[in-house]
């Protein structure tokens, strides 16, 4: 079976055949396949009335745990994103009713950020939603293959998740 990625390397190798293009066999259909995930995403995600970002703040809080709040630190972490981003976020989303601010008890100039019932309700529909577009993207694949390829793409990975900052 052939696919466009095929075509491109075959492309490259023909005008370039001074180049080891090897990588991009792998790396150009991690791209094709993160877009294909990213519209995927976008689509189970407005179903339910969120963003990207919002779903993202959201299962952070819901992971948590009961009573599902985190700081505005933990979040960042979570998150990749700046203390200004975050707390545009947590104000947009408090406004929506999806999480409340609360007095942080350990830390009396701190805050906490807590899921509403209705938050955890939204980011469990989203989550729902976006797993079926997701086992229909990987429906090629056995549970065996799935597994072998999260191992591989995990060896990737994982040096990317642990570098400070």
């Amino acid at each position: 079976m052939e696919d466009e990625v095929d075509r491109l390397v075959a492309a490259w190798r023909r005008e370039r055949p001074d180049l080891d293009v090897e990588p991009l066999e792998v790396l150009s259909r991690v791209s094709r396949l993160a877009r294909h995930l990213d519209r995927a995403r976008r689509l189970a995600f407005a179903e339910h009335h969120l963003e990207p970002w919002e779903f993202d703040v959201l299962t952070a809080l819901r992971r948590a745990g009961t009573p599902y709040q985190l700081s505005p630190g933990q979040l960042l972490t979570q998150t990749l994103v700046t203390s200004g981003t975050m707390t545009n976020r947590i104000d947009r989303l408090a406004k929506k009713g999806l999480v409340e601010r609360l007095p942080d008890p350990s830390d009396r100039r701190g805050v906490l950020v807590r899921l509403t019932d209705e938050g955890r309700d939204r980011a469990d529909q989203a989550l729902a939603g976006l797993l079926e577009q997701e086992r229909a993207i990987l429906g090629e694949l056995s549970r065996g293959q799935r597994g072998e390829l999260a191992g591989l793409l995990r060896r990737l990975t994982a040096p990317f998740d642990n570098i400070p900052g």
